[in-house]
């Protein structure tokens, strides 16, 4: 089975760059063929002003004779994989995809629409953007052959909301990569308070003020705060309104440090939003804590207590509880299943490489090869 991965695709988010090792490492074999022009832009909220929204169209727009252009002079491949954020790629494609015959399988990831509109209330209830991108989304999952999604929550999202198939849904997990799941040995701390670590892009759905709630009533604990975006300013003044002084702000750091900040933390936080999307996802810090094998608190949702229910090392608390939260933290710190065994870590690891996530999507290419 040869794969293409056709479009504007963003290959700086490990969405992509795990489910193409995860297709590899289930042999299929893969072609990209991609204009990124997304490169260097870390959160895709954060592109405002009609000067640098309009750059970011021209770009994709100029790119796509440059891509159809490659894709008519392959002719190598059985199917194209469009990676997100692929609605408009997967319109521009369809027309040749038909054509020449070759099945079209959408990465929707998550609802773009429901992000954009629902979950982050970007664009006003009158605002006519809202019923376009409706529209093109609506589109686009009929466009596709198949469609990947992140978890069977998002799935039946949208199979519900667009009446689609449900039989065209495929899940294909986050995952993470290979650098996360080196455990890295630990110096003990000496007379030193618990660090608590969250990182992430300040979005509502990853409900930080229940974390900075938290921190402001944590006794003896640092809370160490990566990231910004959205939100950022907002949960800064939080934390003064608070008198919080327990928190470590961090802007950012690489993607490559990131296991070792996993690694010096004694808990490690997921998410903790009260969105309908918080509720259906789970989030790429989850599989990257557990892939490190670090104890970890977070909401308890559907998806994720499928996954991680039976954890030993793992607290599943209410959304938007800070006081829940501090209370799992504490016990966690004062339990065996901080250090849980060797043979646990290893078993939740494994379900967080790329070969694991890919499987379902490289069956499926399979039956599509006979």
């Amino acid at each position: 089975m040869k794969l293409l991965a056709w479009g504007t695709f963003d290959l700086g988010k490990p969405r992509l760059r795990l489910l193409l090792e995860g297709l590899r490492e289930n042999g299929i074999e893969v072609d990209t063929c991609n204009v990124a022009v997304w490169s260097g832009i870390e959160d895709k909220s954060q592109v405002t002003g009609a000067s640098r929204v309009l750059r970011i169209f021209w770009q994709v727009i100029t790119a796509y004779p440059r891509l159809l252009f490659r894709f008519l002079r392959k002719d190598d491949f059985d199917a194209v994989l469009l990676g997100y954020p692929g609605l408009l790629d997967i319109l521009v494609l369809w027309s040749f995809a038909r054509i020449r015959r070759k099945p079209l399988i959408l990465d929707a990831f998550i609802s773009v629409y429901n992000t954009v509109v629902e979950d982050r209330e970007m664009l006003s209830r009158i605002n006519p953007l809202r019923g376009i991108l409706f529209a093109i989304e609506w589109l686009s999952l009929r466009a596709a052959d198949i469609v990947v999604t992140d978890t069977r929550a998002h799935a039946e999202y949208f199979s519900d909301r667009y009446s689609v198939a449900p039989e065209k849904f495929i899940v294909a997990e986050v995952g993470a990569e290979a650098g996360f799941s080196t455990r890295a040995p630990r110096e003990p701390r000496k007379d030193a308070a618990p660090v608590v670590l969250f990182y992430g892009q300040f979005i509502p759905l990853h409900g930080i003020d229940t974390i900075v709630r938290a921190a402001a009533r944590a006794e003896g604990l640092v809370f160490r705060i990566i990231g910004v975006g959205q939100e950022h300013a907002r949960m800064r003044k939080l934390a003064a309104d608070l008198g919080c002084e327990s928190i470590q702000w961090v802007d950012w750091v690489d993607y490559e440090q990131l296991p070792d900040e996993i690694h010096a933390a004694d808990v490690c936080l997921g998410i903790f939003g009260l969105t309908e999307k918080a509720a259906r996802v789970i989030p790429n810090k989850v599989f990257q804590i557990v892939a490190c094998g670090r104890p970890l608190v977070t909401a308890d949702t559907p998806p994720v207590r499928e996954f991680l229910a039976e954890a030993p090392h793992v607290r599943l608390v209410p959304a938007g509880d800070e006081a829940a939260l501090v209370n799992a933290v504490t016990e966690l710190l004062g339990s065996e299943a901080s250090d849980p065994a060797a043979e646990i870590v290893n078993a939740l690891a494994a379900r967080t490489r790329p070969e694991y996530t890919a499987r379902e999507l490289a069956e499926r290419l399979e039956l599509i090869a006979r």
